[in-house]
């Protein structure tokens, strides 16, 4: 595989697909993207409903924002394992499990009795989380027409950003009126409901001839990949970083009226949904400038929350393009399809083990800025030295795939 910085972004996927029309692609790209819409819902919802959890299970809302972690551990631990165990099955049969794992595991938490069964329900529910987008992505990029790859797959992320601005409030709207509880059957009635869509509309994809856990495996013996998995779990932390603390920066620093909180997370979720169709088009002209602009531009942004977030105008509009640093999403999908060479599921499922590695990271090195005394709005900087790490791990990979293409007779992996 040549691993040269643009060598490889027309590269097709392994997979085997039948020939699809139009309307076939965009109802089977829906169909995928609804079940992201239900993951995001259920990812992001429990973040506004932590007191109400916490009264119910009777224990300190800290104590109960321990469900998020739990989740986020099954997602990192669960996309390579399930990738790996199940690299040979057809892609419809294995995304309809996949959701349809998720859908119970929303459901089982609704009914969760304590503290310990719902951090491993949570935990469960987040395992079939990342190897869902990673397979819908390579299904979308090998249905999509040519030259609009990262479109197709950022058209299915769209169901995880478009979560953040419709499904997430009318969860959390749930969630206040009838219980927490309610919020997570919801999900799961979302769940349920692209089970029915994908095996209706997404095509009987044959995985790759020669599909094995030991040959996803050998994803892992390439340097690319590695690389790509940096760029994100490094350079896409500082949105971590700042959106952490979102909500006592804009309240204290900003002067935010509490009620106005909700409007401005909004903006964040309109920002993720606008981020992610630009930054696919972006991709889909040029990868690698994509990208290395895109760590620039995070970089920028997320510098200038320090100075926008006193001012509740200027830190409205700066959380607006903090969102839109999502776009390097659908890129980094791609450049890792691009460097997986035939180990596709598994590097593809990975992405978004990065990502909430880079959730992880930035929250808790943003916690540390504050707990500095550096206060609030230091999440910015914070923010904008990951990206500019992640930044010089990117500048890393080319210089690496460059030194490897020099080489005669190398593979640059």
């Amino acid at each position: 595989m040549n691993a040269s910085p643009s060598a490889r972004e027309g590269a097709e996927t392994t997979d085997i697909s039948p020939s699809v029309s139009s309307a076939q692609f965009l109802r089977a790209v829906l169909a995928l993207g609804v079940g992201g819409f239900a993951i995001g819902t259920g990812e992001f919802v429990i973040m506004g409903l932590l007191p109400e959890v916490a009264k119910d299970i009777d224990v300190s809302i800290p104590q109960a924002g321990h469900v998020i972690s739990a989740y986020a551990l099954g997602v990192v631990i669960g996309a390579p394992v399930l990738a790996v165990l199940a690299a040979g099955w057809g892609r419809r049969a294995l995304l309809i499990a996949l959701m349809a794992v998720f859908a119970a595991g929303n459901f089982a938490s609704a009914m969760a009795p304590g503290y310990l069964s719902l951090n491993l329900l949570r935990f469960a529910t987040g395992l079939p989380h990342g190897t869902y987008f990673g397979v819908a992505a390579l299904v979308a990029a090998t249905l999509a027409p040519p030259g609009r790859r990262a479109r197709a797959v950022g058209l299915v992320m769209l169901g995880l950003t478009g979560a953040t601005l419709v499904g997430v409030p009318i969860a959390a709207w749930l969630g206040q009126f009838f219980g927490w509880r309610a919020a997570f059957v919801f999900v799961g009635v979302i769940a349920l409901i692209a089970v029915v869509l994908v095996r209706r509309d997404v095509p009987d994809i044959a995985a790759a001839p020669g599909a094995s856990p030991w040959r996803e495996l050998g994803a892992l013996k390439r340097k690319q990949v590695w690389f790509t998995l940096g760029i994100g779990a490094i350079g896409f932390g500082g949105m971590f970083a700042v959106f952490s603390y979102i909500k006592p920066t804009l309240i204290e620093v900003a002067g935010l009226p509490i009620g106005g909180v909700p409007l401005v997370l909004a903006l964040f979720g309109l920002g993720m949904v606008m981020g992610n169709l630009v930054g696919a088009r972006l991709a889909d002209k040029s990868l690698m400038r994509t990208i290395g602009g895109l760590l620039v531009y995070a970089a920028l942004v997320l510098a200038m929350f320090t100075f926008a977030a006193h001012n509740v105008v200027t830190a409205a509009i700066n959380v607006f393009l903090i969102g839109t640093t999502v776009a390097i999403g659908p890129a980094l999908q791609i450049r890792l399809m691009d460097v997986a060479g035939d180990a596709q599921t598994l590097a593809a499922a990975l992405n978004h083990s990065a990502f909430n590695m880079a959730n992880a990271l930035g929250a808790w090195l943003g916690g540390v800025a504050i707990a500095a005394g550096l206060g609030w709005t230091s999440t910015g900087w914070v923010g904008a030295l990951l990206a500019l790490a992640g930044m010089g791990v990117f500048g890393w990979a080319i210089t690496s795939a460059r030194a490897a293409a020099r080489q005669p007779g190398t593979v640059a992996c």
